[in-house]
């Protein structure tokens, strides 16, 4: 894999938008999920496996890809229809800015 340029931990969406993607699509993931763990560069969310949450899921990563540059997307599927694992991570501060984005869908992350 080559290395990534340094880009900033920032979310493009004016405050609006950000207030409008946590109140819709985020909060509607996250509903979602079974677990949650801290990853030491970003965390980890668990889902059960149903089709229209591998749906949510890739319109999530679609969406938050484009406007939060520096983040990185891994999702696992476990076989034999098992969960769905998506870890989301990045640079230094990456974590930071996952717990303050999802700790609460209807407040504010830091600027």
């Amino acid at each position: 894999m080559s290395r990534e340029p340094d880009l900033p931990i920032a979310c493009d969406l004016d405050a609006a938008s950000l207030a409008a993607r946590r109140a819709g699509l985020l909060a509607d993931l996250l509903v979602r999920a079974t677990s949650h763990e801290d990853l030491p560069d970003g965390c980890r969310v668990v889902f059960d496996p149903s089709s229209a949450t591998l749906d949510l899921i890739a319109r999530t990563i679609d969406a938050e890809r484009q406007c939060c540059r520096f983040l990185r997307f891994h999702l696992t599927v476990e076989p034999n229809l098992g969960a769905f694992v998506l870890d989301l991570t990045g640079p230094a501060g990456t974590h930071e800015f996952l717990t303050a984005l999802l700790a609460d869908p209807v407040k504010s992350p830091p600027a």
